[in-house]
């Protein structure tokens, strides 16, 4: 089948073998992937990944052994766990130690003709929400994490550095409990949009000396934590959602003297991200930068250095939804 592997090379190839149909998974034709800031860590070594690349999709089922399945457009979560650990079994499937991860772990990804995924993890896609916004679940579900993980009050003072892929999405969201919130980046093009909901679009440099009650690093870079760490109040909370093949030169000392909670983030809730594109409170079509098909993906991914989202059409979707 045709795929975009990484194998220490970035190529496109005609003749990637088609996945098997295994027992408690489906068979999936997807229709379009996005490209996200993961992607581009991995071709650079990021988690040692050979395989096929992609991990944001929408698609359709073609097979199944619950036939309930089978037609369904569909989109999934990326860790495929065992269900059977203690990790599991308390119900945090995904931090299990024997998972695979789509597109990044030992587990081929969605920019091939068919991608093969546990039906655990599939959630249905509503009727209303077209493929180029479903193609957003996952990135969106990423950051409704941050709201799981830490209850956020409309009386704080945000900050989200980083104005690329992961930002946009992140500000949408945060903005939703009321609180102030300001996006840091230095792609001034990129604010008005954002400026639209209220969002305050400030470069790092205009924000000397103002401190925030929850700061969001995005940035993909070890600069990008570095201001996030430098907006923090003492007794704040930072957030990090980059993963970068690099090293952090963060200060841990300076966490502990400022009592900041450090917390880590990343896979969150399909469900609420679902609701969220169903009833129109997350904007995605401004986001999209380009589009590329299968066979043009290595154009793609060198479009995507720099960019918001780009998408990559693997087949067609059914056009009729939205």
């Amino acid at each position: 089948m045709d795929a975009l592997v990484f194998d220490g090379t970035l190529r496109f190839t005609h003749d990637h073998p088609e996945p098997p149909l295994i027992v408690g998974e489906a068979l999936i034709r997807p229709h379009l992937a996005g490209i996200c800031n993961t992607d581009l860590e991995i071709t650079h070594g990021y988690m040692g990944f050979r395989g096929v690349l992609g991990h944001e999709f929408v698609g359709t089922v073609v097979a199944c052994a619950d036939q309930a399945w089978v037609g369904r457009r569909v989109v999934g979560e990326i860790n495929a766990a065992c269900l059977t650990c203690p990790t599991c079994l308390r119900g945090d499937h995904t931090h299990c130690p024997n998972r695979t991860t789509l597109g990044i772990d030992r587990r081929d990804g969605a920019m091939a003709q068919l991608v093969s995924l546990p039906i655990a993890c599939l959630h249905l896609v509503p009727d209303s929400v077209p493929d180029e916004a479903a193609v957003f679940v996952e990135p969106l579900a990423a950051a409704v994490e941050i709201l799981e993980q830490s209850h956020l009050r409309p009386t704080e003072r945000v900050a989200v550095v980083g104005d690329g892929k992961l930002g946009a999405m992140i500000v949408q969201v945060l903005r939703l409990p009321g609180c102030e919130v300001t996006l840091v980046g230095r792609h001034p093009e990129r604010w008005a949009l954002f400026e639209r909901m209220g969002v305050r679009c400030r470069t790092a440099d205009a924000l000397a000396g103002e401190q925030f009650d929850l700061v969001v690093d995005c940035t993909g870079q070890p600069a990008g934590l570095a201001t996030a760490r430098s907006l923090v109040r003492p007794r704040g909370r930072l957030i990090l959602k980059s993963t970068f093949h690099a090293a952090s030169e963060l200060n841990l000392t300076r966490i502990v003297v400022d009592e900041v909670q450090l917390i880590g983030s990343r896979c969150g809730p399909f469900a609420p991200a679902l609701r969220l594109l169903e009833r129109g409170l997350v904007e995605t079509a401004p986001l999209i930068s380009a589009r590329y098909t299968l066979p043009e993906a290595l154009a793609a991914f060198e479009a995507a250095q720099g960019a918001l989202k780009v998408l990559v059409r693997i087949s067609d979707g059914q056009e009729q939804h939205g």
